[in-house]
């Protein structure tokens, strides 16, 4: 097996675990009511934490000479 065909066949494992893994958490739900939970956790912390760094990035950047 050479090594572009262990890639797509990794590949195609990992997609076809993945939508198996989406499929379950989507028809069971307590396992999506806990994936929405994340999702809106996730959302209220990481996004802003991620804005605040840009604007501290730009703000340091801004002050810099030219």
């Amino acid at each position: 097996m050479t090594r572009s065909t262990a890639h797509s066949v990794a590949n195609v494992v990992l997609i076809t675990a993945g939508v198996a893994a989406a499929y379950v958490v989507i028809t069971t739900p307590p396992l999506r009511r806990l994936a929405v939970t994340g999702l809106r956790w996730w959302l209220g912390v990481a996004v802003p934490a991620y804005v605040m760094a840009e604007v501290r990035d730009a703000w340091e950047q801004s002050a810099r000479p030219a």
